[in-house]
């Protein structure tokens, strides 16, 4: 069964081949013997996931039409809302809150007959490109236990790609699917701004935040997004009229597809590894059909301090609501009203959280927002003038996801500038709001996976799908696993 895909599983559970009981209880099996080395789950539902088990196979036995993931195993972020499961955000200021209401994402789901069996570990509040920031702990690399698993969302990818669940929900901030996808040898989407809900979402960067998933396959990653997709009435952001429909199949050539190819992506700072191979994912869409060239991306030097500079005044304000007194943790030390604000703040939030409010609340201070704020917000729009220009040239962008493979836990954490800089290849597309699929496509010398993006015009998601089943068609990279078939190393 663990061999199976999503979509497989759904269909052997819909043939009557295995019980969505079953099948739930065998990847409960599976996360309570490989968890301890991976750190990916926070919340654990077994006796709500199975309840939910015995309530999709009843639709299923009374011949309801559900959906191509009916009956799977699905775990959620913990920053996405689950009704009536403790939601944190991998962060002690939300430590025992439990929500009345999922998040439309997760609603939509539950619908489809997917069965959610718990919350998975991230970067606290989805700061960070490490999963090591949130209170429970790093999240560990299935393929080296003793390397990071890349964030925000690494618990998702480390589930996944540990046999722990075939399919996850994550969020892409600034490449916080795509990255973890790269280090974790996992496949993700990041769809375009407005095409997912984030009702239920719990806001980092309001303009940035997108729910996206990552599976094994792009076909498995299609059919949920297929799921998820499409207007929300309460969303007033989530413009697209209706969900995704990507079809089925894999097609086997990239006849008429123009890929461009950054050449300034490939300089200084990136790994040997990661170059060659993501050039030889290149190489293999061009055999494909795929017409390739490449070309200078403008605007570099601005892409990561116009994130940062954003992406922080909106995380300053977003939350500014934790402040001790309507809900989340309350310094029992405070005494007076200014003690309560600060000491519940300093003790709920961690360092990368205070450090990503503090440059907020500066960017956007009187004296600074024109200097700072402002100046962001223009380069941003630059940015996506730039890519207006490339798409009048090609259909997808082809690049590095991450300029290495994963490090050691602990190597750069304490190095935030570091840190930053890994994001560098990913931030445009959120500033942007254009999608993006993040595919395996290599290992490096201490085999450790090495992954690429492809990145689309605004509401180009399908095309995107389609050259990526074409990759995975003719290769195999995404169906490896960790040498002990699936458990952590």
């Amino acid at each position: 069964m663990f061999d199976l895909s999503a979509t497989e599983l759904s269909a052997a559970i819909k043939a009557k081949k295995i019980s969505v009981a079953e099948a739930v209880e065998s990847y409960m099996g599976r996360i309570e013997k490989t968890d301890k080395s991976l750190n990916a789950f926070i919340t654990v539902s077994k006796e709500k996931a199975l309840a939910r088990a015995a309530e999709v196979q009843g639709r299923i036995d009374g011949g309801e039409t559900l959906s191509p993931l009916a009956g799977v195993p699905i775990a959620i972020k913990d920053n996405i809302s689950v009704k009536d499961i403790e939601t944190t955000c991998a962060s002690k200021t939300l430590e025992g809150y439990t929500p009345v209401f999922s998040a439309t994402a997760v609603e939509r789901l539950e619908r489809a007959g997917a069965v959610i069996v718990g919350k998975l570990n991230m970067d606290e509040f989805a700061m960070g490109g490490s999963s090591e920031t949130g209170v429970y702990g790093a999240v560990r690399n299935p393929w080296d236990n003793a390397r990071v698993a890349g964030g925000s969302s690494g618990g998702s990818a480390a589930a996944v790609a540990g046999g722990e669940i075939p399919l996850a929900l994550g969020s892409d901030t600034g490449g916080s699917i795509r990255q973890p996808c790269s280090f974790c040898g996992a496949t993700g989407i990041k769809p375009t701004y407005g095409s997912v809900s984030r009702y239920g979402l719990i806001a980092y960067a309001s303009s940035l935040d997108q729910i996206g998933p990552i599976g094994r396959g792009i076909g498995d990653c299609a059919a949920l997004l297929s799921i998820i997709s499409g207007t929300d009435e309460k969303d007033s952001t989530c413009v697209i009229k209706e969900p995704f429909d990507f079809g089925g199949g894999f097609p086997d050539n990239a006849n008429g597809l123009k890929i461009g190819i950054p050449r300034n992506y490939f300089g200084d700072g990136v790994d040997e590894s990661v170059k060659k191979s993501v050039l030889a994912a290149a190489e293999e869409l061009e055999e494909a059909g795929a017409t390739v060239g490449d070309f200078e991306m403008p605007l570099m030097d601005y892409m990561i301090p116009a994130y940062y500079i954003i992406a922080c005044a909106e995380a300053s304000s977003n939350l500014s609501r934790y402040d001790g007194l309507k809900y989340g943790y309350r310094s029992a030390k405070a005494k007076t009203l200014p003690e309560v604000y600060r000491l519940s703040r300093s003790e709920g939030f961690g360092i990368e959280v205070k450090r990503r409010i503090m440059l907020g609340s500066f960017v956007l201070s009187s004296g600074y927002y024109d200097a700072y704020y402002k100046k962001a917000l223009q380069a941003r729009y630059l940015i996506k003038e730039a890519y207006d220009g490339l798409f009048k040239r090609f259909d997808a962008i082809l690049s590095p996801t991450a300029p290495t493979t994963a490090y050691k836990i602990g190597e750069n954490v304490g190095d935030p500038m570091k840190m930053y800089m890994g994001d560098i290849y990913t931030v445009s597309v959120n500033l942007a709001g254009l999608p993006a699929v993040a595919l395996p496509c290599g290992f490096d010398e201490r085999g450790l996976p090495v992954g690429f993006q492809l990145v689309g015009n605004a509401f180009s998601d399908g095309i995107l799908v389609k050259a990526a089943r074409v990759y995975q068609n003719r290769t195999d990279f995404h169906a490896r696993k960790p040498k002990t078939g699936g458990e952590a190393q």
